[in-house]
C-alpha cells in the first residue's frame, strides 16, 4: 500500500502528533508498505537524526508567534506534487489544522481516500489562549474531518466530543507504547540521589510546558513535606512555572531511553492537562510501572483505572492534585500495587498491535471506494 503521511509536526520534534507519525511510518515499513512523509521544515539548525524510516519531504515552514517550538507550514507545492509523484493510494492527515487541510483537499483533487487523525483538542487550546474561538474551532474541525472518509478518535472521550459536535465516520483508533523502552528495571538510584539527595519521594511531569498543560496546578504537591517535584519537557511557560513551582528540578527536554530512565525513576506520575485527547505520557508512565495522578477529562479516562491504577482527579483542582499525591506518598504498598496493575494493563498495547489496527481502517477505507465506484 502506497500511503502519504501528511503531518503537522514531526521528528525532531517532540510531540505526540511528532511521535505518532513516526511510529505510523515505522509500522508501514515494517509490514511492507510504502510511506512517505510530508511534514513542515524543522527550525534552521535542526537537522532530522536519521530515525525517519521513510522518506521525508519538507515544506517551508515559519515559527508560530509566541511559541517558536511550533512550526506552521506555509504554502507549497511539493505536497500536491508528493502525492501524485508517489501514486498515493491512502493519504493519512496526522491531527490536520494547516498542512493538514492542504493535504486533504489535494486528496480530494486527485481522487485520493483520506483517513484523518484527531489529535489535538482545538477548541480547549482557544478556550486556553484567547479565551472565546470554541465555536469557530468546532467549525473548523468539522469541515476538516467531514472531507475525510474516515476519522479516527484516540479515545472514547474525543470520539464522544467529534460525534456531538457533528463530525461523522468516526472509529476509535489509541495508540501504542513501547514497553521494551519504558520498563519498571530502569530505575536509576544514582539519578535519585540526584533529584532527591533527602530521599524525598519524587513526582513527575512528563510534557510540553505550555499554558493548555496547566503544570502551575502542581504548586500545592511542591509544598507537601518529603516530596520533590520534577519537570521533564520544555515550552514557553518554563519561565513562569520555574517562578510558580519553588523547590521543582527542571531537567528540560529528555528523549529516548534517557526519558526511559528518567519515568522509571519517578515514584509517582502526575499529569495536570484538561484537554489531553490521549496522553501518550500516561501510558509511557503506566509501563513504567507509576502510579498516576491525572484529570478526569479526555483520554486519561480511558487510561486511568481509578484505585487500581492511580487516581483521577477534578481537572483544574490544585487541591485534588494535591490531596491525591500526599494519599499516595503515605501508602507505599498502594503505589506498589497501582504501579504494578499499570504495567500490566498496558502490557499489550504494542505500537505493532495499533499499527495493524491502522492497516485495517486503510483496507475498510479502499474497500468503501471501491464499491462506492463499482455502485
Amino acid at each position: 500500500m502506497r500511503v502519504v503521511i501528511v503531518t503537522e509536526s514531526f521528528p525532531p520534534d517532540v510531540n505526540g502528533v511528532a511521535h505518532c507519525a513516526l511510529q505510523t511510518a515505522r509500522h508501514l515499513v515494517d509490514r511492507g508498505h510504502a510511506p512517505v512523509v510530508v511534514a513542515p521544515a524543522p527550525a534552521p539548525g535542526h537537522r532530522p537524526d536519521g530515525s525517519a524510516p521513510c522518506p521525508v519531504v519538507h515544506v517551508p515552514s515559519l515559527p508560530l508567534p509566541g511559541y517558536p517550538q511550533v512550526r506552521v507550514a506555509l504554502p507549497s507545492r511539493r505536497l500536491a506534487a508528493t502525492l501524485a509523484e508517489h501514486r498515493a493510494e491512502v493519504v493519512h492527515l496526522a491531527s490536520p489544522f494547516v498542512l493538514g487541510v492542504r493535504g486533504m483537499a489535494a486528496a480530494a483533487r486527485l481522487g485520493i481516500p483520506a483517513v484523518a487523525v484527531y489529535q489535538t483538542d482545538l477548541a480547549g487550546y482557544a478556550r486556553t489562549y484567547i479565551g472565546a474561538g470554541e465555536a469557530a474551532a468546532w467549525r473548523r474541525i468539522r469541515s476538516v474531518h467531514g472531507a475525510a472518509d474516515l476519522t479516527l478518535a484516540p479515545s472514547s472521550a474525543a470520539l464522544h466530543d467529534l460525534e456531538t459536535h457533528g463530525v461523522p465516520r468516526v472509529e476509535l483508533w489509541p495508540r501504542g507504547v513501547d514497553t521494551e523502552r519504558f520498563r519498571p528495571d530502569r530505575r536509576d538510584e544514582a539519578l535519585r540521589r540526584e533529584l532527591a539527595p533527602n530521599g524525598e519521594l519524587i513526582v513527575g511531569y512528563v510534557g510540553r510546558l505550555a499554558p493548555e498543560k496547566q503544570v502551575e496546578l502542581l504548586a500545592g504537591v511542591c509544598g507537601l513535606e518529603g516530596v520533590r517535584v520534577v519537570i521533564v519537557g520544555d515550552g514557553p511557560s518554563r519561565p513562569g512555572l520555574e517562578q510558580a513551582l519553588p523547590g521543582a528540578v527542571f531537567l528540560g527536554r529528555r528523549t529516548g531511553d534517557d526519558l526511559a530512565r528518567v519515568f522509571a525513576s519517578l515514584d509517582v506520575f502526575a499529569h495536570t492537562g484538561p484537554f489531553e485527547t490521549f496522553c501518550q505520557t500516561v501510558q509511557e508512565a503506566m509501563a513504567s510501572g507509576l502510579p498516576v495522578v491525572a484529570p478526569a477529562a479526555g483520554g486519561p479516562l480511558d487510561l486511568v483505572a481509578h484505585e487500581r491504577t492511580g487516581l483521577l482527579v477534578p481537572p483544574r483542582d490544585a487541591t485534588a492534585v494535591r490531596d491525591a499525591v500526599r494519599s499516595l506518598a503515605a501508602d507505599p504498598g498502594r503505589r506498589a500495587a497501582f504501579g504494578a496493575a499499570g504495567r500490566a494493563t498496558v502490557a499489550g498495547r504494542t505500537w505493532a498491535a495499533v499499527g495493524d489496527r491502522l492497516i485495517g481502517h486503510y483496507t475498510e477505507v479502499l474497500a468503501g471506494r471501491r464499491t462506492a465506484v463499482a455502485a
